[in-house]
């Protein structure tokens, strides 16, 4: 089955300054300059990455006055999380199978 929305949100991941900022948003709302601040980047360009951020659902921002503050929203993480989990749980499942393959062929030899 095909998820766009899970594609957006693993290549909104795939950049490292939109991951720096989900990280930074993981311990609570912030505000663009607050975000800005550790990136070696210009304020414009860490609004392109929100606006990628904000369109694959990670995270939601609100404008008071001149300040936008940005909060994580945890559904798309979460999702996210769900589609790796059940990806290692069956690579561990198979991995499990090989590993009792092998020490049963070792016993037969």
């Amino acid at each position: 089955m095909l998820n766009y929305q899970l594609d957006r949100t693993f290549a909104a991941l795939a950049d490292p300054a939109r991951r720096t900022i989900v990280e930074r948003l993981a311990q609570g709302s912030a505000t663009v300059s607050e975000l800005a601040r550790p990136l070696p980047m210009s304020l414009p360009a860490v609004m392109l990455h929100l606006k990628v951020l904000e369109d694959c659902g990670l995270v939601k921002s609100e404008k008071q006055g001149r300040v936008r503050t940005c909060r994580i929203e945890p559904k798309m993480l979460s999702e996210a999380e769900t589609w790796v989990s059940e990806r290692r749980q069956m690579w561990e499942r198979g991995l499990d199978r090989l590993g009792a393959y092998l020490d049963e062929t070792e016993e037969k030899t």
